[in-house]
């Protein structure tokens, strides 16, 4: 299983390195392999375009590319959910080990990974989902931005190539990657301060980009990202899990408070 993920890990790598080569127009001519996936994508995009219209074939696509990628999102969110689960340990760990020496490094990354083996935890897994769904987001991006035929049309209030005259896409992009981004963290045992201002910065950043980006494109990214938030809410729901946390928390508080009153009542008998 580690060199399978080993071996899908560097393939997605190399095409985002292909994808990273090219930023010219593509078209049903060009050559490179990388140019050639992206043009797939396009040509999938105007054959779900319901009466040549390219944004109801923007959102059925983006759709569908999330539906298919929805098992590797779910490992990588479990992933994601057990190191923060584990993160109150790590910490002490390393308040444990706090020296630079060779020889604190080298059990602080022992301790590390018995807690690991412990939870059945792996650090890099959700990496890896990642890399496999980077590639596949890029080119239909990439298919938006750089296939001629996808710029073309209108669709609601907005032509697919220019920017949305009333900012409503840009906005709702931001919305939702707000949405997203704090859904993922709500659950946490512990935040850092990265990730509280991951969580500003980014739909900040994507507000600001989308304000300037052709209107097709800034549709793809709140579908998209619309669509994040409802995995997340169905697949790792923090408020069931903060609930289920609780409930385990209470249980365990129960079962003390029973193991206190037997003790007393154990001490009683006896005199």
């Amino acid at each position: 299983m580690k060199k399978k993920y080993k071996l899908m890990g560097l393939a997605s790598v190399a095409l985002l390195f292909l994808s990273a080569c090219g930023r010219g127009q593509v078209s049903h001519q060009s050559e490179g392999a990388w140019e050639k996936f992206v043009y797939f994508f396009a040509e999938i995009i105007r054959f779900f375009s319901i009466n040549g219209r390219i944004g109801i074939g923007i959102i059925i696509f983006t759709i569908l590319i999330r539906t298919l990628l929805l098992p590797l999102f779910n490992m990588q969110l479990k992933s994601g959910q057990k190191m923060q689960e584990i993160q109150p340990e790590l910490k002490a760990l390393q308040a444990k080990y706090p020296g630079k020496d060779r020889e604190s490094r080298m059990l602080l990354a022992e301790e590390s990974q018995k807690l690991y083996k412990e939870y059945g935890v792996n650090p890099y897994a959700s990496l890896f989902p990642l890399l496999i769904q980077m590639p596949v987001l890029w080119a239909l991006y990439q298919a938006l931005t750089r296939v001629e035929f996808l710029k073309t049309g209108s669709f609601l209030w907005m032509d697919i190539g220019d920017k949305d005259p009333y900012f409503i896409l840009p906005v709702l992009a931001a919305v939702f990657t707000f949405l997203s981004s704090w859904l993922t963290n709500k659950a946490a045992k512990e935040r850092s301060g990265v990730m509280v201002a991951m969580n500003i910065i980014l739909p900040i950043f994507i507000l600001l980009v989308g304000f300037n980006l052709a209107s097709g494109v800034a549709l793809y990214w709140v579908i998209s990202n619309a669509y994040q938030v409802f995995q997340i809410l169905l697949l790792n729901n923090p408020f069931k899990i903060i609930a289920e946390r609780e409930r385990l928390e209470k249980e365990a508080r129960e079962l003390e408070a029973r193991k206190r009153r037997a003790k007393k009542k154990a001490q009683k008998k006896r005199r």
